[in-house]
């Protein structure tokens, strides 16, 4: 039985090292948009071993914001990223920011920030007092 869940485990192992999960990014030419091309029908998925990132482009120009939106080679985008850093202003018309990430789905809408602050607010008292009482305990 062990050598059973042993074989096993071995597989596993050597066939998803073999075969990675494809990665999935967002892909859209230019569009000038009202959205940033992030919703489903803009998914594509990437060449296998080739592209194993995303790249999101974000341009403005004087009618507006245009997205592009691709997959890619991680390293060549933080290649290509780094030579247009210098035309990154954002909001500034002529800019052009190019962003890479290499987690699937990567180059799209930007996840809401969530503040913990006004959450622990209620707490800090307690804080206080757990680790004052820490530190009187301890002499």
């Amino acid at each position: 039985m062990r050598l059973l869940v042993f074989y096993v485990a071995f597989c596993v192992c050597v066939f998803s090292s073999a075969w990675p999960l494809q990665m999935q990014c967002y892909h859209c030419e230019e569009n000038l948009l009202e959205n940033d091309c992030s919703a489903p029908q803009f998914i594509v998925n990437c060449t296998t071993n080739i592209q194993n990132g995303c790249q999101k482009e974000i341009m403005v120009g004087v009618n507006g914001v245009s997205y592009r939106k691709a997959c890619a080679s991680f390293t060549t985008c933080l290649v290509v990223s780094a030579g247009y850093q210098s035309f990154c202003s954002p909001g500034r018309v002529g800019s052009v920011c190019i962003s890479c990430c290499n987690t699937p789905l990567c180059n799209g809408p930007r996840p809401p920030r969530i503040s913990l602050a006004p959450a622990l607010r209620p707490l800090l008292p307690l804080l206080l007092l757990a680790g004052t009482l820490t530190t009187v305990l301890r002499l």
